[in-house]
């Protein structure tokens, strides 16, 4: 199980150790290795250059990854693993929200997915149910190469605020 940890610490575990730490921030196993390989880190924000970096070199493939370790906005993530339990936490304002807005997120989100073939992804964090449906709304009329672009900002934005977290 993944636990917060310092930067020193972090660079002292081993690779597979560190790997595991790091696919609770983000499921790609090619963000995983290139902040691996690029230990050990002088600071938190060393890291966070070296992951915003790769988030240019990620593939189609790398972002369908990544994005298998997230549940759609409103769905509630399974188990006890630290991915889940963030993503709960991430996405508490919508537990909160009355049955219309779920609703409303549900169908969008069923909408979005056939379009894109992919789950919404935003960063929930410090957004309320209504600013994240009409991004959801705004982000149903992107064409597939904005849309793609917009996923990567996403996916990028919620790794920085889950690898803060990781080192405390």
């Amino acid at each position: 199980m993944t636990t917060e940890m310092t930067i020193g610490v972090f660079n002292e575990c081993t690779e597979g150790e560190a790997r595991a730490q790091l696919l609770a921030c983000c499921a790609s196993s090619r963000w995983a290795d290139h902040l691996v390989a690029a230990r050990p880190f002088a600071s938190l924000a060393q890291a966070l250059e070296a992951s915003d970096r790769c988030f240019d070199e990620l593939t189609v493939t790398d972002v369908a990854q990544a994005l298998a370790g997230h549940p759609r906005i409103g769905d509630s993530a399974e188990g006890d693993a630290t991915d889940a339990r963030w993503s709960r936490q991430e996405q508490s304002s919508v537990t909160d929200a009355g049955e219309r807005v779920k609703d409303e997120l549900r169908g969008k989100n069923i909408a979005y997915q056939t379009r894109f073939d992919r789950v919404f992804l935003i960063r929930a964090v410090g957004r309320g149910p209504a600013e994240m449906l009409a991004e959801l709304d705004r982000r149903l009329g992107n064409d597939d190469e904005a849309e793609e672009a917009e996923v990567i900002e996403q996916l990028r934005q919620i790794t920085r605020l889950r690898l803060e977290r990781l080192f405390t």
